[in-house]
C-alpha cells in the first residue's frame, strides 16, 4: 500500500496531507496512579421540550472513574469549581487536571485567570490545557461522552434539569460500580480506582474543611454563612443586593463568586464577630489598657 501510495504521490495523483496523522502515529498516554491525573470537559444535551442544556463531567484518567457529571442549563465559572470540590471530596484531590481550553476552564486568551485556575493554584493542583483543535488530548473524556449519550438516547428524554440530572446518577452509579470497561481489562473503574495507591498534589494539602454553599444576597448586599454554630454576616455592598453567590469556604477563608466567576470579595472569617466588616480583614485584637502597660513593662 505504501508503494502504491509513492507512485501516485510522484505522478501527481495525491495530495500530502501532513497535517492528517494517521491514528498509529498518537501516543497513548495513561496515568500510571488514580488521581494522578482528572479530565474535565462540558457536551451538550436536549431536554423533552428541546432546550438546550450542558453536563459537566470529571473523569479519573488512569481508572476512568467518573468522578462527576452534572447538569447545568450552562456551565459557568463558579460551577466548574463547585463540581471540582464536591468531586475532590468523594474522592481525594488530584495531582492535575486537563481540560480543553474553554472559556470556563482558562481566561488565557483573554490574557487573564478564571476562577478554576486561581483555586488550582491555591490547592498545589497542577492545570494542563489541551492544544487547541486536537481533541485527542482529552480523548478519554471525549470518548466517554459518546458513551453517556448512547445510554441517555436510549432513556425517556428528560423532562427537566432535576430529571436529567436522575438519569446522569444513575448512570454514573451503574457506570463505576458495574459496568466492566475493555481498556481496564473488563475490570469496573471503581475496582481499578481503589487497586493502587492514589497520587495527590505535590503541594501539601492544609488540613481544612472545603465546602461550597450557593446562596442570594439580601436586599444590603449580605450573605450569611454559619461557622462555628452561629450565623455569620459578610456584607458585600449594596450594588450586590439581591445577587445570586457562591460561598467557597476553607476553614475560616472565604471566597465570594458571582455567576460568571468574578470574585466579590475574600476574606478571612474572625470569629469573634457575627458581622463581619466590610472590605477590611479582621486585624489582631486590640488591646486594652491593662495589656498595653504590660507590653509596656516587657519592653
Amino acid at each position: 500500500m505504501a508503494t502504491i501510495w509513492r507512485i501516485l504521490k510522484r505522478h501527481g495523483e495525491v495530495v500530502p496531507q501532513p497535517q492528517k496523522r494517521p491514528k498509529s502515529s498518537f501516543i497513548r498516554f495513561e496515568a500510571a496512579l488514580p488521581n494522578e491525573m482528572w479530565q474535565g470537559d462540558t457536551t451538550h444535551w436536549h431536554l423533552a421540550d428541546g432546550s438546550d442544556v450542558e453536563i459537566l463531567n470529571y473523569l479519573d484518567d488512569h481508572s476512568r472513574l467518573l468522578v462527576a457529571s452534572v447538569a447545568f442549563p450552562t456551565v459557568k465559572g463558579a460551577d466548574v469549581v463547585q463540581v471540582f470540590y464536591a468531586a475532590a471530596e468523594e474522592h481525594g484531590f488530584p495531582a492535575s487536571l486537563l481540560t480543553d481550553n474553554g472559556a470556563v476552564f482558562t481566561g488565557k486568551s483573554r490574557k487573564g485567570k478564571v476562577l478554576l485556575e486561581t483555586e488550582l493554584e491555591t490547592l498545589g493542583v497542577v492545570f494542563k490545557h489541551s492544544t487547541p483543535y486536537h481533541p485527542q488530548t482529552c480523548g478519554k473524556v471525549e470518548r466517554f461522552h459518546q458513551t453517556l449519550k448512547r445510554y441517555l438516547a436510549k432513556q425517556a428524554p428528560a423532562q427537566s434539569l432535576a430529571h436529567l440530572q436522575l438519569q446522569l446518577d444513575t448512570f454514573r452509579a451503574y457506570y463505576n460500580h458495574h459496568r466492566p470497561h475493555r481498556a481496564l481489562t473488563s475490570r469496573t473503574p471503581l475496582v481499578a480506582f481503589n487497586a493502587r495507591l492514589k497520587a495527590h498534589p505535590a503541594a501539601p494539602q492544609p488540613p481544612t474543611h472545603f465546602r461550597v454553599r450557593k446562596d442570594r444576597t439580601d436586599l444590603k448586599g449580605t450573605v450569611t454563612l454559619r461557622y462555628l454554630s452561629r450565623l455569620r454576616h459578610i456584607p458585600l455592598g449594596s450594588e450586590h443586593r439581591r445577587r445570586l453567590v457562591t460561598l467557597l469556604v476553607a476553614g475560616r477563608h472565604v471566597r465570594v463568586v458571582a455567576e460568571d466567576g468574578a470574585l466579590l470579595r475574600e476574606l478571612t472569617l474572625d470569629p469573634a464577630r457575627d458581622y463581619q466588616p466590610l472590605g477590611r480583614p479582621p486585624g489582631p485584637p486590640r488591646l486594652g489598657h491593662h495589656d498595653v502597660r504590660q507590653v509596656a513593662t516587657i519592653s
